[in-house]
């Protein structure tokens, strides 16, 4: 393989076909972004010219300092980065890179001209490299090498945009199912519940023009099975939309589904939550159902005799948090087959820019921490709540 020799006219690397100065790199979402940090123009121009063949936006820097701005405002698909520079040198540059969000997993390939930094190797592996490559570069070397993180970074921003995309469709099915159950409330609880009433009335008015006993025994007994279905009509309801959450609001709801999941399980419920506060309706919904997904998680496998629930509301933020002193879980179960409901909390709460934490051992209890974003709102200050 022929060997090219890092040498051109003197002065700073003009942009390429393919190329972009560290000033103003076109942006292309079909191509993937590529940085060349070297304080020799010479090397750059090469550099440039080598990788122009890609066909990807190439990026230069002829230090330290501008490599981290660039890294700071791009995601690349791999840093080509010269170990020897004035000021900050690829070793520090590397660090620095790596310990930031955005760059800490981008591939870094390290680019020497003397034959004793192979001496150093090790330190540029320890500092984040994945290759450390002589110069003068074979062309070919260098530029599958480089291709290969950039087919890697392409398949990365794909999987990322399906994820986006799977997340999109997840919340507009969350949204419509939504807004099917109180739509279905609404009709059961309207609807059926006032064809149960009218049915009521007139087993009322038969009752009374009746003389037989046997006969107003059966319309007694008609009327209570009457209410009973009116009762379970209210329950279907409230299980598919509590009225409480769209009427009173969030705080509310939760304090009544902690007296009814009291109520239904025996399970002991002190709750601590703050004075009632005007939310977005769709993040309401959210942590309401979290909260009954935690419910239930709790009624089903815990085994607990109680449970604390705190709400709180800070001036971004709300958090939601239940402990129980229950059995525990164990590391196995957060990620198994069976965990889809705890995935549907992270799931629904990620939708929102939230997160959820369980965190537990076997026989000491589980603690589920639930964080949402509410931006844009001030909430007064949380006040002791009375167990309920």
């Amino acid at each position: 393989m022929q060997e090219i020799a890092l040498s051109t006219p003197a002065g700073r690397a003009a942009p390429l076909p393919g190329a972009a100065p560290a000033e103003a790199a076109a942006e292309s979402p079909s191509k993937a972004k590529i940085l060349v940090v070297d304080d020799e123009p010479k090397s750059l121009y090469a550099l440039q010219e080598l990788l122009g063949g890609l066909e990807q936006t190439v990026m230069v820097a002829q230090s330290g300092e501008e490599a981290l701005k660039l890294a700071l405002k791009n995601d690349f698909a791999v840093i080509l980065l010269d170990v020897r520079m004035p000021g900050m040198d690829g070793f520090e540059t590397a660090k620095m890179i790596r310990g930031r969000e955005r760059s800490r997993a981008t591939p870094i390939i390290f680019l020497t001209a003397q034959a004793d930094e192979m001496n150093s190797m090790f330190r540029g592996y320890a500092v984040g490299a994945v290759d450390y490559l002589m110069k003068p570069v074979m062309p070919e070397v260098l530029k599958s090498k480089v291709a290969i993180f950039v087919e890697l970074h392409m398949k990365s921003e794909r999987l990322r945009e399906s994820e986006d995309k799977l997340r999109r469709l997840a919340a507009h099915l969350i949204s419509v199912r939504e807004e099917e159950r109180a739509h279905i409330a609404r009709e059961i609880h309207d609807e059926l519940g006032q064809v149960l009433t009218g049915i009521k009335m007139e087993v009322g008015w038969l009752a009374k023009r009746l003389k037989e006993p046997a006969l107003l025994e059966k319309t007694d007994s008609m009327s209570k099975l009457i209410d009973s279905s009116v009762q379970t009509v209210r329950k279907i309801a409230t299980g598919l939309r509590p009225e409480m959450l769209d009427d009173m609001g969030l705080i509310a709801a939760v304090g009544w589904q902690a007296k009814e999941f009291q109520k239904r399980t025996g399970i002991r419920c002190r709750t601590k939550l703050p004075p009632e506060s005007k939310l977005d309706l769709d993040i309401s919904t959210t942590a309401f159902r979290i909260f009954q997904e935690i419910l239930t998680n709790v009624a089903r496998h815990s085994r607990a005799t109680r449970i604390d629930i705190d709400l709180e509301l800070a001036e971004d933020c709300l958090r939601l948090e239940v402990v129980d002193n229950g059995v525990g879980i164990a590391d196995a179960d957060l990620n198994g087959r069976k965990s889809l409901g705890l995935l549907g909390m992270q799931e629904r709460a990620l939708l929102f820019g939230g997160e959820v934490s369980i965190t537990g051992s076997p026989a000491h209890g589980t603690r589920v921490a639930v964080s949402i974003p509410i931006r844009g709102r001030g909430a007064p200050a949380p006040s002791e709540g009375t167990p309920s």
